[in-house]
């Protein structure tokens, strides 16, 4: 059998599943994104000067990055979870967030003197940065890969990396709305290296998981 007809093969069984891969995603999302919140509020909470950070462009520069993130992360997942080809324009708008990144981070070593760079890269609660994105990020990965096994994926550790983009993105959305750390130079090191752990597992569960 040709490839193509694998895949076209593949793609009508999915869609003879009781549910949709569309709506079994968005189910998973829900679910994912209801137990981050629950664990948010009752174990992390709000930053308390939240109000008045919404005028701070670092704040906002944060939380743009990290919606920026769940967004292209979350058109991935969408796309892989089916049989195909890796979507190349979902691709190219999740590399548009650490090209912006790297942007806010020269724009910052520019506006700041060198002797305040040690302290905007540690900021006040890196250490607590490290735990609580991947902490936040659990319950929506778990849910992710759940549902990503009721489709048809062809690219199961890039499909399962992807779930763990997107979980991570809902955990730094979240987390940003908490951490008082803005500096462009502490999220491009520390959301950063969250991220990656928890897309890394992501990618694991994927390859243990997803394959057919």
């Amino acid at each position: 059998m040709k490839t193509d007809d694998l895949i076209a093969a593949m793609a009508a069984d999915a869609k003879t599943t009781e549910m949709p891969i569309g709506r079994t995603l968005s189910l998973a999302l829900a679910a994912g994104v209801v137990g981050a919140v629950l664990v948010f509020f009752l174990d992390v909470g709000l930053r308390p000067d939240l109000a008045s950070a919404f005028a701070s462009p670092r704040f906002l520069f944060k939380c743009v990055l990290t919606v920026m993130l769940l967004i292209s992360a979350l058109g991935l997942v969408w796309h892989l979870a089916r049989p195909g080809a890796v979507p190349i324009g979902w691709v190219i708008a999740l590399a548009a967030v650490p090209a912006l990144l790297a942007i806010g981070v020269v724009t910052e070593m520019i506006a700041l003197p060198p002797s305040v760079w040690e302290s905007r890269i540690f900021g006040m609660n890196w250490r607590i940065c490290m735990g609580l994105i991947p902490l936040l990020s659990a319950a929506p990965l778990v849910a992710l890969i759940v549902a990503l096994r009721q489709g048809a994926t062809t690219h199961p550790v890039l499909a399962g990396a992807a779930a763990g983009l997107l979980a991570a993105g809902i955990g730094a959305t979240l987390y940003a709305t908490h951490c008082q750390s803005d500096s462009p130079l502490f999220v491009a090191i520390w959301y950063v290296i969250a991220t990656v752990m928890v897309t890394l597992v992501g990618a694991g569960l994927g390859a243990r998981f997803l394959r057919w």
